[in-house]
């Protein structure tokens, strides 16, 4: 049996966005998870990044909670960013197209200067 670990830290960066790092696996146990840790993460104008550089599986379920916060990114005219995505991870969400839909950043700097 697997155990379903996910960590979430958010912070605030020193250039103004919000920061949630995500670690773990983002599946149907631990979606609830970082949906929490969205609906309490104020949508500004100075955005929202994602760091998912220890993020090691992501399944529906976490595609679904990511999509999700795209939309309401949108509704607050938000920026909304990822970071560190790995590249299997990074295949599944061209694959799903997600690639289409959010911005990914290497690194949470990155994802910070283009906002």
């Amino acid at each position: 049996m697997t155990d379903h670990v996910l960590s979430i830290d958010t912070h605030a960066h020193s250039a103004g966005p919000t920061v949630l790092t995500v670690a773990g696996e983002l599946d149907y146990h631990t979606g609830g998870q970082l949906r929490e840790a969205l609906e309490e993460t104020e949508f500004t104008k100075a955005g929202v990044v994602i760091d998912l550089t220890d993020l090691t599986y992501c399944d529906s379920t976490g595609i679904t909670v990511l999509v999700t916060a795209y939309h309401r990114a949108k509704k607050a005219d938000a920026p909304l960013a990822l970071a560190g995505l790995n590249p299997d991870l990074r295949r599944v969400f061209g694959i799903v197209g997600l690639d289409r839909v959010f911005a990914f950043h290497p690194t949470v700097e990155k994802a910070v200067s283009s906002m």
